[in-house]
């Protein structure tokens, strides 16, 4: 199996996790596939995914 990198646009660190790419736009990461289904993320960009999704997440767990 390959391994899978960055999805961001400029980035090429191996990736290890993948989120719905609507969702990593909303989080202000530019994709670098703009046909692809779900952006797969380094562990710096991941970092940057869960620090703009914070509240929202939070609040979604509070929802429960």
């Amino acid at each position: 199996m390959a391994e899978d990198k960055c999805g961001v646009a400029g980035c090429e660190e191996a990736a290890v996790r993948s989120y719905a790419r609507e969702a990593c736009e909303a989080a202000g990461l530019k994709p670098a596939d703009e046909n692809a289904r779900r952006m797969h993320l380094c562990k710096e960009h991941n970092k940057e995914y869960k620090k703009a999704t914070r509240t929202d997440r939070k609040l979604e767990g509070l929802g429960r």
